[in-house]
């Protein structure tokens, strides 16, 4: 499984991983690589088994997923988070896209939208919700954000309107015939010149100054 997606639990219910595991183990793709009962120990567990994505619950016990997201950033680790949750209020789930998060599913999601959803976020895809999306626009607009437009080129332009767009950088890199490392420098640009902190700003200020794919 070399090649496999390895993924870290994080859920203070034993069952819940329990599940999660049991589902997981039987993907040829995905590998369950560790687990952990509170966003302190899931920290740790990231830093040290070096995940591709994290499936981290939200409210636990001591520090909680939204921490433990801040905390990931601060660190620089790589993973790709994905908020599993059984709260639907946009304040919950809300902090945690704006801590980092890449996109969320509820608890009782069918397993295969579930693998899916690892699979999405692992190819760079950020999976939100109408209705959360528009949340997190208005939470912007005084949050994030102070670069202009104008400081864009036409090209860091065209790959923002395609991040807008949920494409990964894979797929940025073929729609304008760009090798990935040339996306990644666009993006990283697209960032800097924006004041963003990470992709899902950048999607949603790309939304609501009208720059599309």
């Amino acid at each position: 499984m070399a090649d496999a997606i390895k993924v870290l639990l994080v859920d203070d219910h034993q069952v819940v991983r329990r599940g999660l595991r049991t589902f997981l183990e039987v993907q040829d793709d995905i590998e369950v690589v560790g687990e952990a009962a509170d966003g302190a120990e899931g920290v740790d567990r990231a830093e040290e088994l070096k995940p591709d994505v994290i499936l981290m619950d939200v409210k636990m016990p001591g520090m909680d997923g939204v921490d433990a997201l801040r905390r990931l950033r601060e660190l620089a680790n790589p993973a790709r988070v994905l908020v599993v949750t059984s709260f639907t209020e946009q304040r919950t789930v809300v902090p945690a896209l704006r801590a980092g998060a890449a996109g969320y599913v509820y608890k009782d999601v069918d397993p295969d939208a579930l693998a899916g959803a690892i699979r999405s976020v692992h190819a760079g895809h950020i999976l939100l919700q109408p209705e959360v999306a528009g949340a997190l626009l208005a939470q912007e607009e005084t949050n994030a954000g102070t670069g202009r437009a104008g400081s864009l080129t036409e090209r860091e332009r065209e790959v923002l309107g395609l991040i807008a767009d949920g494409r990964s950088n894979r797929e940025i890199a073929r729609a304008l015939v760009l090798s990935e490392k040339t996306v990644k420098t666009h993006v990283s640009n697209i960032l800097m010149k924006l004041d963003l902190a990470d992709r899902t700003q950048a999607a949603l200020w790309a939304v609501r100054h009208g720059v599309t794919g």
